[in-house]
C-alpha cells in the first residue's frame, strides 16, 4: 500500500519516473518521456494508464485469473503479466 503510494506520488511529479518503475526501461518509458515533453498532461494520462493496467493485472494473476489479450498501448511485457 506504502509502495503504491509513493509510486503515485512521483507520478503526479515526474510522470516517466513512475513509468520506468513500474515498466522498466523500454517503448512505454520512450512514449511517456515523448508525450512528457510535448505536453505534461498526456504524460500523466499515459503514465497512469500503465499503472493501472499493471496493479489490475497483478491483482488479476494473484487471483489466479490470466488475461489472454494484451492491454492496448501497453508495449512491456512486465506490465502485462502484472509484475
Amino acid at each position: 500500500m506504502i509502495k503504491t503510494v509513493f509510486l503515485i506520488l512521483i507520478t503526479i511529479f515526474v510522470p516517466p519516473v513512475g513509468v520506468f518503475l513500474v515498466a522498466g526501461c523500454g517503448v512505454d518509458l520512450l512514449i511517456n518521456i515523448l508525450l512528457t515533453v510535448l505536453g505534461y498532461f498526456p504524460g500523466h494520462i499515459h503514465a497512469f494508464y500503465v499503472e493501472y493496467v499493471y496493479f489490475k493485472r497483478r491483482d488479476e494473476a494473484r487471483a489466479g485469473i490470466y488475461e489472454a489479450r494484451p492491454a492496448p498501448g501497453v508495449y512491456s511485457e512486465r506490465v502485462q503479466r502484472g509484475g
